[in-house]
């Protein structure tokens, strides 16, 4: 039969004459007492009632002294002299020089308490002052301080709340930054902006895009994607530091299979993959590529595109990594915005007058035919006088096909008429050139004005169909429009560079209008040249010349 444990006893200012040796005596409280009680060694506490009412003040003490060294800040209570009654660890941890500048501040805090008066606080609660101080370069505090208040007394005491805020201070003017920085990217109406192409212009934003993204976010993988409102494909607009095959994988504004851009693209929601290898949704980019962060490019309430940003690091991107890329996106979206309306007034001005011109000369260019008719009649039997006046009502009409194929714009070739039949060119002759253009009237006028200079051409109507041409035959040239059906201009120039990286190719834009940005990614690879519709023949013969004259493919033929 085992032997019963002894239960042990702490006395604390007392000795009743029953107990026995298990009991530990001690005469008063103390910091020794404390430990004791606190260690668990005893099974019952005796004590006198004062006694009493000291441990349990004791105990309350110890339990706030364990929450106050326990939080995350710096608590300290400050006299009106600036001496430094109490304080919890953190604060003791923070830097001698934080201190120094605490006393001081909760030194005048008491004064401006002191300022307001009792009458001020209400209900023994009184307003706190919140305070910011820098130390040394690298290191910013805040504190709050509350007066300690006494009934008909003036204010002795503050206790303050301290705390670094280095972290939100840094990402305050970080912010900041972003915010100069993407304002200078909307600074794209001004006179000298608005002098520039279209594509001068995007490659000042580009650079503008990629300078910040690099000096200020520290982002050196990433790409631009916007969303054609025709078939929600993501087209690649600026990308930097990303292999060529990562930019040519299509994908769509699709919340399921097109990849995290997809996914960002069509809910608006910012996107952190933290590790690629366990994230189903991420799709080829960077090489070693380990993480990723997609935001959306959001022009008030729609979303026109993705800002997404690769690292070769696990778990590279944070929180306030997003919050930053989805500032700075909306400043790329009002800029690309911008872009588009610069050169969609150009083309809407440009329609108006070419409209208001048909117009106000209709009336004139009628009224000289019906004269020059009327003088035909009067002069019958002078052949010479009637030759010179039909020769009048012939310009007459030569003017009207010209001004109304100005007026047509994009969707015309100027000076067809001057082209003589059967005008064979030796630079020309017997070259195999693809045009591809979803206007009719202009890949067939193309096509019939290098047939007559010698080329045999094959005409497509829309980028599937001229790639495919692209992958089955060779072409000594390719002449495409931007803007196509399926596939853009630069996913033509693309593939003519993948089957011979000597294959000259030159693209057409309307008025510049360039939604893609496709002039300037080709022009950084090799483009030969830019057309902007409505041009004249010469000028499209004398690119097209100069493109086969000038590039390595004409050399080797030579």
């Amino acid at each position: 039969m085992s032997t019963p444990q002894k239960r042990r006893i702490l006395a604390v200012d007392t000795q009743p004459d029953w107990l026995d040796q298990h009991t530990y005596q001690v005469p008063g409280v103390g910091e020794d007492v404390m430990a004791m009680i606190q260690s668990g060694q005893f099974d019952t506490i005796m004590a006198s009632c004062s006694a009493f009412t000291a441990i349990e003040r004791n105990l309350v003490t110890d339990q706030a002294n364990l929450v106050l060294n326990t939080i995350g800040e710096g608590v300290l209570v400050v006299n009106q002299a600036g001496s430094c009654a109490w304080s919890n660890k953190r604060m003791q941890a923070y830097p001698p020089a934080a201190m120094e500048q605490v006393l001081q501040i909760c030194s005048r805090a008491v004064e401006i308490f002191n300022t307001l008066g009792n009458t001020y606080y209400d209900d023994n609660t009184a307003p706190s002052k919140k305070f910011s101080f820098p130390v040394g370069q690298d290191q910013h505090f805040e504190l709050i301080a509350s007066p300690v208040i006494q009934a008909d007394q003036p204010i002795t005491q503050v206790v303050a709340v301290v705390w670094d805020a280095t972290r939100s201070k840094r990402m305050e003017q970080k912010i900041d930054f972003i915010d100069q920085a993407g304002r200078e990217l909307a600074k794209l109406e001004s006179d000298r902006i608005a002098k520039l192409t279209p594509s001068e212009r995007l490659n000042l934003l580009r650079d503008k895009i990629i300078k910040t993204s690099k000096e200020l976010l520290t982002f050196d993988h990433f790409n631009i994607r916007v969303v054609d409102e025709r078939d929600k494909k993501l087209e690649i607009v600026i990308a930097e530091g990303l292999p060529p095959e990562a930019l040519e994988i299509d994908l769509y504004a699709q919340p399921e299979g097109n990849g995290i851009s997809g996914y960002v693209a069509a809910t608006g929601r910012s996107y952190i993959c933290h590790d690629t290898e366990k994230d189903a949704r991420y799709i080829l980019g960077i090489k070693h590529c380990k993480s990723s962060l997609t935001v959306p490019l959001r022009l008030h309430d729609k979303i026109i595109g993705v800002f997404n940003v690769e690292s070769d690091s696990v778990g590279a991107f944070e929180e306030d990594d997003r919050q930053f890329a989805e500032i700075f996106g909306q400043y790329i979206a009002m800029a690309l915005n911008t872009l588009n309306l610069l050169v969609v007034e150009r083309c809407n001005t440009s329609g108006q007058i070419a409209d208001s011109v048909v117009q106000e000369m209709a009336k004139p260019l009628n009224d000289i035919v019906t004269e020059a008719k009327l003088l035909i009649d009067e002069y019958i039997g002078d052949d010479n006088m009637r030759t010179r006046l039909k020769k009048i009502i012939e310009d007459v009409e030569f003017v009207r096909v010209a001004v109304r194929d100005v007026a047509q714009g994009t969707r015309t070739v100027l000076g067809t008429n001057d082209i003589k039949p059967d005008m064979q060119d030796p630079i020309l002759s017997g070259k195999r050139i693809l045009i591809a253009d979803d206007e009719v009237n202009i890949r067939t006028t193309i096509g019939d004005i290098l047939t007559k200079h010698g080329c045999h051409c094959v005409v497509c109507k829309d980028g599937f169909e001229a790639i495919t041409e692209l992958e089955r035959a060779h072409f000594d040239l390719v002449l495409s429009d931007i803007r196509m059906p399926h596939r853009n201009g630069y996913e033509i120039f693309a593939s003519a560079q993948r089957k011979d990286k000597s294959m000259p190719v030159i693209l057409m834009t309307g008025f510049g209008y360039d939604p893609h940005h496709s002039v300037v990614r080709a022009s950084q690879e090799g483009l030969s040249a830019v057309l902007f519709k409505p041009f004249k023949v010469d000028q499209m013969l004398d690119e097209v010349c100069k493109a086969l004259t000038t590039h390595p493919s004409h050399n080797k033929a030579l």
